[in-house]
């Protein structure tokens, strides 16, 4: 994986330039255990942040002399780029200046000139990649880069508490009948199985299906895979409807890196398998429903509708084409993923049990590749900014988690955005932050975040149920169905 990760470029950009100061800790922040206000009507609660080690840079030139004490040369900030700049200029005039006057055998000479030429080269490039970082703030430091840090996040609870283990805002909210799928507003078309499971491990593993979902209105089409569990496939399940996932990618993002580099479906069987969660189905698609353009999962003026798209017209699709329990799904996204699953659970709390931001942020961001969202609608702006929203309109009883490092420091979309937004938060509405102390805006980070927030999502949304009354299933789904192994699956 390289520095400059698919689907983040555009957005670091945006976001600005990297600051070399640290980020400011919200009032009463220390380290060990803490009480903090939530904002949420006097409630209080305790977050523990557990002890944590230095890494030793994993480098040769990761370390300087300072005042005679060694110090670890900081991946972000000045003194790297500027050293590495001086490099780059001093590199190619010693070059020149040697080049003539080298003595010894030619191969000598040769390797000794090959071997200038190519440094120059190899700090230049690494100059570009670390002004791109510290502009991006994709690593923030050298343990992040090398995925060595492994220190927990700081949990913290805002707003209601649920004082349930499983379904959360299920207590506050009157959820969609289970029974009732509505009318179609979008279509699912099945395209195959992927080779991420033989059919021989269908009914162990489950299978990804490649499809296209469609929405009516909206007449926006998308590319999604879509895991369905071992369950799905068992004669025991067959009258069943399962929970579903909406999963989102960053802009521009690709669906196949949910699968590869995310690894959503590994991951969700592993905890079926572990007793951690039931079986889902999870939708896994880009948060863009228009590229090359960044929709922002908003109802563009004079375009897109996307949040039409992703929070009505996606879900009708699925619930017809597949056996999915309505009013029982939940939604994950990183970036701008996390900030449509933010906006998608908190707009539509009786369809979304959870959703999971990982480094999201909290209002639409304008311009760029976004282009002109709101057509100079300062109501349209509003109603994409979740901070008015919660000052401004009632609070939707929705379950969120939330996740962001101390060192994602982009006045828009970074650390303090995102406790700002969390100040905001009061019963009905409530939040899990998990903010962790060090990472970057990196798919590294999100593999750490990732267990504990799949967890949290399992928690919020209900085990597989088997309606009143059977519903009449659409050919996709009898087409899937269709050559299961009679053998049960194994329990949960």
């Amino acid at each position: 994986m390289s520095v400059l990760h698919s689907g983040h470029v555009t957005r670091a950009i945006r976001g600005g330039a990297a600051s070399d100061s640290a980020p400011r800790n919200p009032p009463g922040n220390v380290q060990r255990q803490v009480s903090l206000s939530s904002g949420s009507e006097g409630v209080e609660n305790t977050r523990t942040e557990a002890n944590t080690q230095s890494h030793a840079p994993l480098c040769i030139g990761c370390m300087y002399s300072f005042g005679g004490e060694v110090s670890e040369m900081a991946l972000m900030g000045t003194t790297l780029w500027v050293t590495l700049a001086c490099a780059a200029v001093l590199i190619p005039l010693v070059t020149v200046f040697v080049w003539s006057r080298l003595r010894g055998p030619l191969a000598v000479r040769a390797i000794i000139r090959f071997f200038l030429l190519i440094l120059g080269q190899v700090v230049t490039v690494a100059l570009v990649g670390v002004l791109a970082n510290n502009y991006g703030q994709f690593y923030t430091s050298w343990s992040d880069l090398f995925g060595t840090d492994h220190t927990p996040p700081i949990v913290a609870q805002y707003g209601a508490h649920t004082g349930h283990k499983h379904r959360g805002a299920a207590t506050v909210v009157l959820r969609v009948a289970e029974n009732s799928i509505g009318t179609q507003t979008g279509v699912l078309r099945l395209l195959g199985a992927t080779n991420w499971s033989t059919p021989a491990q269908r009914d162990t593993r489950g299978e990804i299906q490649s499809a296209i979902i469609s929405g009516y209105g909206s007449g926006l089409s998308n590319q999604a895979f879509i895991y369905l569990p071992p369950q799905y496939f068992s004669p025991k399940y067959a009258h069943f409807r399962f929970p579903a996932v909406e999963t989102l990618t960053g802009y521009p993002g690709s669906a196949q890196n949910l699968v590869d580099i995310m690894d959503y479906p590994s991951r969700a069987l592993a905890m079926v398998r572990a007793h951690e969660a039931k079986p889902m189905i999870y939708v896994m698609l880009r948060s863009t429903a228009a590229p090359p353009r960044d929709t922002e999962c908003t109802n563009i003026a004079n375009g897109p509708q996307a949040e039409t798209f992703l929070g009505h017209e996606l879900i009708s699709a699925v619930e017809h084409g597949l056996r999915v329990q309505p009013g029982h799904w939940g939604v994950i996204g990183d970036s701008t993923g996390g900030y449509c699953a933010a906006k998608l659970a908190m707009a539509e709390p009786s369809v979304y049990a959870g959703g999971v931001s990982l480094s999201g942020y909290y209002h639409a961001l304008n311009g760029g590749t976004a282009g002109n969202l709101f057509g100079g609608s300062l109501q349209l702006q509003h109603e994409n900014d979740m901070r008015w929203l919660l000052r401004h309109r009632p609070i939707p009883p929705a379950s969120l988690y939330v996740t962001i490092s101390k060192q994602e420091t982009n006045k828009d979309e970074g650390y303090e955005e995102t406790m700002r937004f969390l100040h905001e938060v009061k019963p009905p509405m409530s939040v899990t932050a998990a903010i962790l102390k060090s990472g970057g805006h990196n798919f590294a980070t999100w593999d750490r975040e990732l267990p504990k927030a799949m967890r949290w999502l399992a928690e919020h949304i209900d085990s597989p149920t088997k309606p009143a009354h059977r519903h009449h299933h659409c050919h996709h789904d009898a087409a899937i169905s269709a050559d299961s192994a009679h053998t049960d699956p194994k329990s949960y």
